[in-house]
Parts: C-alpha cells; sequence; structure tokens
C-alpha cells in the first residue's frame, strides 16, 4: 500500500483530507514560493503545487504518493498571494471588496519513485460585500487572515465577508477534494 503524503503545513489542507478519511503524513515542502507573472494564473498554481510536491517526493519512503497544492486569488487579473503584513492585508481585502474574484487551486500529485505526476487546477468565483474599513480591521486584528491567499479564510471569521461563491467550496478553503481523488484515481488511490 502506498503512504500519502501531503507537502504541507497548512492545517485546512490536513484538515480536509481527515475529513474524507485519508490516512496520510504531513511533511511541509520548504520550496521558498515565487509569483511568476509571466504565466498565466492556472499555469502559476499547478507549477507551484507540483514544485511543492516535488521537493518532498524526494525525500519520502520508496512507493510514497505525494500531493502538492498552491492556492492563489485573483482580481481583475491581478494575483493575490498571502498578506506581507497587516497594511498590505487591508489593501486586498478592499480590492475584493463589493465584487466577483476568482480563487483558483492548482493540485499536483506525483509517485516518489518515478516521478509520474498528474496536476490539474480548480477554479471558484467568489463574491464578496461592501464591509465598512472598520470592519476590516477588525478582522485583520484576528490575525486569521495573515497565513491565507486574498487575505481572508472562508471556513473561518472571513465567512462575514463572502456573500456567494459559485464553484468547489472546498477550492476556497484550499483543496479541491474532488479535483483531488481524480488525480489520485490515476495512482490506483481510491479515497472511498
Amino acid at each position: 500500500m502506498n503512504e500519502i503524503v501531503l507537502a504541507s503545513a497548512s492545517p485546512r489542507r490536513s484538515e480536509l483530507l481527515k475529513q474524507v478519511g485519508m490516512i496520510f503524513r504531513v511533511i511541509p515542502s520548504d520550496m521558498e514560493e515565487y509569483l511568476d507573472e509571466k504565466l498565466l494564473p492556472e499555469e502559476l498554481v499547478q507549477n507551484l503545487a507540483f514544485q511543492k510536491a516535488s521537493s518532498v517526493a524526494q525525500n519520502v519512503k520508496p512507493d510514497s504518493i505525494v500531493i502538492g497544492a498552491d492556492t492563489i486569488v485573483v482580481k481583475d487579473g491581478n494575483v493575490l498571494g498571502k498578506p506581507k503584513n497587516a497594511e498590505d492585508a487591508f489593501d486586498m481585502l478592499r480590492s475584493l471588496q463589493d465584487g466577483w474574484h476568482e480563487v483558483i487551486t492548482g493540485v499536483s500529485v506525483v509517485h516518489a519513485p518515478d516521478k509520474k505526476c498528474v496536476k490539474s487546477y480548480e477554479k471558484t468565483y467568489v463574491k464578496m460585500r461592501h464591509v465598512s474599513d472598520d470592519f476590516i480591521r477588525s478582522y485583520i486584528a484576528t490575525k486569521e487572515p495573515m497565513d491565507k491567499a486574498g487575505a481572508y479564510g472562508i471556513q473561518g471569521m472571513g465567512a462575514l465577508l463572502v456573500e456567494k461563491i459559485d464553484g468547489c467550496y472546498f477550492n476556497v478553503v484550499g483543496l479541491p477534494l474532488v479535483r483531488l481523488a481524480i488525480l489520485l484515481e490515476e495512482f490506483d488511490v481510491k479515497i472511498l
């Protein structure tokens, strides 16, 4: 039986895998993320997910299957990663409010011994409501936005910002479960 490894320190991704009954080990990737603005957002997230999975795949047991993922937010063609500081988070949240944006997660699955890889992405459209600057500052004061693409987490207090979504909810959390299940089937890994 293949060992499943999640190449991410994200507690949200771990929670989602546990939710569907997966048994896995976490080995966070120490790869430095670089947002290559020459790539389309869909290519960018798949590339980052592949780099994370590949870097971890070099240091795991033979026959391990490594899952890498990366999530970005795109508003009017601009890629938003994680905020650098509270001011950056404030600017991101102000730019997102009162309109639609895209949340794109790239997923890559690498089979450690032969480096076979499959990758894909999921895109979800999110509409954020209008809120006051004080509301944004109060949300930032919780520290929740600081480690999340686009400076909000839909699964936490950030849910108060989101008016509606069109697409996969789990993608907005950080790991599109159906897309991942389809990729794992390429390696004969069945979640159920």
